[in-house]
């Protein structure tokens, strides 16, 4: 093999993957928000996970990345390792699809579909096509890339040494390690199998040789997760551990079947003429015969895998993203759906924190200034994190409907750290009303109790408007009235106030706290009107983009 063969090769090699990348981000661009349901509906139960988990892999491409994305999951407490076992083993049989795809003899027609694909992209302006025209421009790379590796191998059916090499792949230790090494460097079992694909097309490889080289695989395929899990909780390692044992637990069964049975003999009566059919079959049985096998016994797997991650699961603290996971941006369309849950939890801490503010002002209870503390620590927590992961979910490709969703929750967090902060002031205030060094009397208790009423529903009505992400006209006008109300009761509360301070019926102390509480009160509704109408202007701003989109 030549220089020249070598580099062909290499660039074959870059073609294949990069076609393979950017078709799986055009597949999951095209189908993110129909992902982002299926996900969040059959991951309970562990056999329709393993349906999510062959779907996910088929569109995304990569085994490694589903499982990624599922150790992230369980690392953030959103997934159970019982149910992160049936996605694993879903995305195993997935991958088998890239597999299958690459054995078919159809490369003639890849630089067809790279021409189709890229006119696509360059000359529609909707963005359904130009993500399909990216799926089409990566199938024609994958196969353009694999043709030009093939041909690039094609001498090596000659080198009496290469053949030395791969006649040794028939030894199961040698085929696996190999296998496993290979497949570990460049962390792809997609990847692996196409290298091997083109050595079988270029005729410098047969089924016997090759069998062992693709049990090796899957378990090579291993290491991207098991690095993922490096840091991560106990729960997420034992996830990578499944993975591992799974695949291990499956080379075992087949090595063994393969030295009893004539395994190789059936594949190859099978598809007689097509080596490159041959491995993608006994890629897609291991796979699925796998599966059957231990999908049944994943208790048994769980066991296995806390007996080498020993130890109690950490526990959770509220200082902790607990729907987010760096590892989940590997799937764009469902972080995003992660961090609006992780907003509608901040949105939680800062409704309890307005009741526990009042609370400690109009029934003087010190115990509440605590607790407001407490949920500010993990408000202005969560406002940095949220806003450091939207900053990276928006670096990504995602489509237009989730980019005006993250600049809508940009908003919505920077509101919601601003009514935290807004409630701190209350406790601080309610602490001079309760050491009745102000105290108020009980006219200026009666109108805070008023316009309290009125705050409390619009902070209801706005958060329920976002967690729910419907413009709903009533409540708007509902939302736009209070705020009108409230606007009114505490200029009419601010007119009173300075009259009793001219007859003497209040202290000067008394007056600036009353004042300082009824602002803090006006701005938080202002706040409470600002997250309404942001979740206003994304619905109506998706709805005119959907109306743009073609109907698919």
């Amino acid at each position: 093999m030549h220089l020249k063969d070598l580099l062909l090769m290499l660039g074959g090699l870059a073609l294949f993957l990069y076609g393979m990348k950017i078709m799986g981000e055009g597949l999951e661009l095209c189908a993110g928000s129909k992902l982002r349901t299926l996900i969040s509906k059959l991951t309970k139960n562990k056999f329709l996970g393993t349906l999510v988990g062959f779907v996910v892999t088929a569109v995304i491409q990569s085994s490694s990345a589903t499982t990624v994305m599922v150790i992230g999951f369980v690392n953030a407490g959103i997934m159970t390792l019982g149910q992160a076992v049936g996605v694993i083993m879903g995305a195993n049989i997935g991958t088998t699809v890239t597999g299958l795809m690459m054995s078919l003899k159809i490369s003639e027609i890849a630089p067809i579909a790279i021409f189709i694909g890229v006119l696509f992209v360059m000359f529609f302006k909707k963005n359904f096509y130009k993500n399909l025209g990216q799926v089409i421009a990566g199938f024609g790379m994958l196969f353009f890339g694999m043709s030009t590796m093939s041909n690039a191998m094609s001498p090596l059916k000659e080198s009496e040494f290469f053949l030395s090499i791969i006649s040794t792949f028939s030894n199961p230790a040698i085929g696996i390690l190999i296998g496993i090494g290979f497949t570990a460097l460049i962390q792809s079992s997609s990847a692996s199998t196409g290298v091997l694909i083109s050595l079988a097309s270029a005729g410098a490889i047969s089924l016997p040789n090759a069998i062992f080289f693709v049990y090796g695989q899957n378990i090579g395929t291993c290491i991207t997760a098991m690095i993922s899990s490096i840091g991560a909780s106990r729960a997420a390692k034992r996830t990578a551990v499944v993975h591992l044992t799974f695949n291990i637990f499956g080379s075992l069964l087949f090595i063994i079947l393969t030295l009893i049975l004539p395994l190789t003999s059936w594949i190859q009566a099978i598809a007689p003429n097509s080596v490159q059919l041959q491995i993608s079959i006994i890629h897609i049985l291991f796979n699925v015969v796998s599966t059957a096998l231990l999908l049944p016994m994943s208790d048994l797997l769980i066991k296995i895998a806390r007996r080498v991650v020993p130890g109690k699961d950490e526990e959770e603290t509220a200082l902790r993203m607990k729907y987010l996971d760096q590892r989940i941006l590997g799937m764009p369309a469902m972080a995003v759906t992660q961090v609006i849950k992780e907003v509608e939890r901040m949105c939680d801490l800062a409704r309890w924190n307005y009741t526990y503010s009042m609370k400690a002002v109009m029934e003087k209870d010190k115990t509440m200034s605590a607790k407001v503390a407490e949920n500010e620590e993990v408000i202005d927590f969560l406002n940095y994190n949220i806003t450091q992961y939207l900053i990276k979910i928006n670096a990504l490709d995602i489509d237009d409907k989730d980019r005006l969703t993250l600049g809508a929750l940009h908003h919505v967090v920077t509101d919601l750290e601003r009514i935290g902060d807004h409630c701190e002031n209350l406790c601080e205030l309610a602490e001079q009303i309760i050491d009745e060094t102000a105290p108020l009397s009980i006219v200026a208790q009666e109108e805070l109790s008023q316009i309290n009423k009125s705050v409390f529903a619009i902070i209801n009505d706005s958060i329920d408007m976002f967690m729910t992400n419907s413009y709903n006209i009533s409540l708007v006008k509902e939302i736009n009235d209070l705020e009108d109300r409230i606007d009114d009761l505490t200029q009419l509360s601010k007119e009173n106030h300075i009259e009793r301070l001219n007859r003497g019926e209040c202290t000067a102390a008394s007056g600036a706290v009353f004042m300082d509480l009824l602002t803090n009160l006006e701005r938080i509704a202002d706040h409470c009107t600002n997250v309404a109408f942001c979740v206003y202007e994304r619905t109506h701003s998706v709805n005119k983009i959907s109306e743009l989109e073609p109907n698919n």
